[in-house]
């Protein structure tokens, strides 16, 4: 049920996260800036890095010590041994090793490179608008990395439920991220915690326009949702960490993270 009328406005102004920041204040001041009133059925995207970075899972690699197992991973992948021990940490399964790339099944449930570990727009905690930075043992930017949140359907309900009470909007929230795929070069966005939203609609039943009715076709929304306001993220410096979407053309209803994860039978790449 396509509509022409999907919405995807990225929020102004939210300024560079730090651990201990309020997400849900901030979002809300960027609406109110943006001059847009929550109205039920509305979805706030918000990319991972902003809730890892609020939620403390900014780390020093020099705070790591790396294990045997690391160290013989990192001899194997090209990558710094004490990245390589935060990876394992991070991963229920080493999949597959190259020079330069790692693939994982998270401990979250998916397939993905490097755990979700990333280095990019992750500053030293205290750098931004010139406050006195937390007191480490080595500044340099490449020693900083930024791991995907703890839980991030919990966090997505936990912002979900704080702006509902803000507004009394019944509401979406999807947290994501950007991903490799199996069959395609490049990565996009794909969702990694939702609340209040499906993450997969099940079309088998519906009828097409013929009226012949569809026998496998199940939608990863949460997915094409994310790819979408990724769109409009960016990839790199364009500062746009909130998307605010209209006009979503599934019902919502709760979801979670799982109804999107392959079972491991059914997973031909392993």
């Amino acid at each position: 049920m396509p509509n022409p009328a999907l919405q995807l406005t990225p929020l102004p102004n939210i300024p560079l996260v730090e651990p201990g920041d309020d997400l849900v204040e901030l979002i809300l001041k960027a609406l109110a800036q943006a001059g847009i009133q929550l109205l039920d059925g509305d979805i706030l995207v918000l990319a991972q890095k902003i809730v890892s970075k609020a939620e403390g899972r900014i780390i020093n690699l020099c705070e790591i010590s790396p294990s045997v197992q690391a160290q013989q991973l990192a001899e194997q992948s090209g990558k710094d041994p004490r990245l390589a021990e935060l990876i394992l940490r991070e991963s229920r399964q080493i999949l597959r090793v190259r020079p330069g790339v790692i693939i994982v099944e998270h401990r979250l449930g998916f397939v993905c490179a490097s755990a979700g570990i990333d280095h990019s727009n992750v500053i030293r905690p205290g750098e931004k608008q010139g406050k006195e930075p937390v007191d480490k043992p080595d500044p340099k930017p490449e020693d900083w990395v930024l791991l995907l949140p703890e839980n991030p359907d919990a966090s997505a309900q936990a912002i979900r439920s704080r702006l509902e009470t803000a507004t009394g909007a019944r509401l979406g929230v999807l947290i994501i991220d950007s991903h490799g795929r199996a069959w395609r070069m490049g990565t996009e966005g794909v969702a990694i915690g939702l609340s209040g939203l499906p993450g997969l609609v099940d079309m088998r039943g519906w009828p097409d326009l013929f009226d012949f009715r569809l026998q496998i076709t199940q939608v990863g929304v949460a997915d094409e949702l994310a790819a979408a306001a990724s769109l409009i993220m960016g990839q790199a410096a364009e500062g746009t960490p909130v998307v605010h979407v209209r006009g979503f053309p599934y019902p919502l209803r709760e979801g979670a993270l799982n109804e999107l994860l392959r079972p491991r039978e059914q997973d031909l790449f392993r």
